[in-house]
């Protein structure tokens, strides 16, 4: 039995006859058949027809519950608009619906790449749903990378992880002009990758910087020819019980700077803001009948203090005495004109 593709996919070839007929079911009832829109009997046997494969009504009843014992969902609605379709799926509408959002909200996938993965997700269910999910393609107005490198850059990573490899690349940032400006004049950067993290629609890698002796992260979209070497991952003491996750919390918007234990004085309507940012295990101590005070591992940086500064007045920043004082200062500074 011979199998071809065409833009509509697999099918088999009409010399197959009743050999085949499982088959051409099989892919029919995935294609055409859901419970929005079955695919009655007769319509059935004139795609078998089409495909030089003669059926009967009898017939058909007797191959769907072979495709049952084979393990597929098979269901039939009965009456007026009724037929077969397929119940259980891999993918449920509501689930595909979800991988198509994280692919169109993502950043670093290429608007040309989400379209091609989005056309791939549309397969796995019937044409008719498949339309649901096409639709959103259009509306999609959120800002893409252009680095189409990304998307391999990615799974080059999980790689590299996986076989314990160090990585050299080329890391840049963009000009006035949108070119590429590499830091170092072009010299290769060599990391020991530890994680990759996706933190404000873009992904960073997390790794031990050979040289630098200490852990970075690294936008994957800045990354330039990247490669994977033979040299072992290397590391030091905190790398042993590496928490991606920790890591990710600490650092606000992903931006360097001191890490330090904050201690911060809110009033009770922000429990939820800081649950969101430091999670459930957080400790919060109730400080008067209308405020808690928390104390948090934290990388303090512009950019944490510029999340504490939008959150207003009432979330005060009691230590360290040194981010304090270097707080104070900042907005001192950005009150003068």
């Amino acid at each position: 039995m011979a199998l071809y593709f065409s833009k509509g996919g697999p099918f088999v070839a009409r010399r197959g006859g009743q050999k085949s007929k499982l088959l051409v079911l099989y892919q029919l009832l995935l294609k055409k058949g859901d419970e929005e829109a079955p695919i009655s009997t007769p319509e059935l046997i004139e795609a078998l027809e089409r495909e030089g494969i003669p059926a009967e009504r009898k017939s058909i009843y007797t191959d769907m519950e072979a495709l049952r014992d084979f393990g597929l969902d098979v269901q039939l609605c009965r009456g007026r608009g009724g037929g077969w379709f397929v119940g259980e799926r891999e993918f449920q509408l509501p689930e595909l619906k979800l991988l198509v959002d994280a692919v169109q909200s993502s950043r670093f996938i290429s608007r040309k790449k989400s379209e091609a993965l989005i056309r791939k997700l549309s397969a796995l269910t019937s044409e008719h749903q498949a339309k649901q999910l096409r639709r959103q393609v259009y509306v999609d107005r959120r800002v893409k990378t252009d680095n189409e490198s990304v998307y391999y850059a990615i799974d080059c990573l999980h790689t590299a992880i996986a076989a314990g490899r160090a990585v050299t690349f080329q890391y840049f940032d963009y000009g006035v002009g949108k070119e590429k400006v590499f830091r170092r004049e072009g010299k290769r950067y060599t990391a020991s990758p530890y994680g990759l993290i996706w933190s404000d629609e873009n992904y960073y890698l997390v790794g031990w910087e050979h040289g630098g002796n200490t852990l970075r992260h690294y936008r994957v979209d800045r990354m330039h020819g990247l490669t994977v070497t033979s040299l072992p991952r290397q590391g030091d003491k905190s790398c042993k019980n590496f928490d991606l996750a920790e890591y990710g919390q600490k650092h606000f918007h992903m931006f360097s700077g001191r890490e330090a234990k904050v201690r911060l004085r809110c009033a009770n309507r922000f429990v939820n803001v800081m649950l969101d940012r430091f999670g459930q295990e957080v400790m919060l101590i109730p400080d008067g009948a209308d405020h808690f005070t928390l104390t948090v591992d934290a990388v303090v940086s512009p950019q944490f203090y510029g999340w504490l500064f939008g959150l207003g007045k009432e979330v005060r920043l009691t230590a360290p005495g040194w981010a304090v004082e270097e707080y104070r200062r900042m907005l001192e500074e950005a009150g003068k004109e």
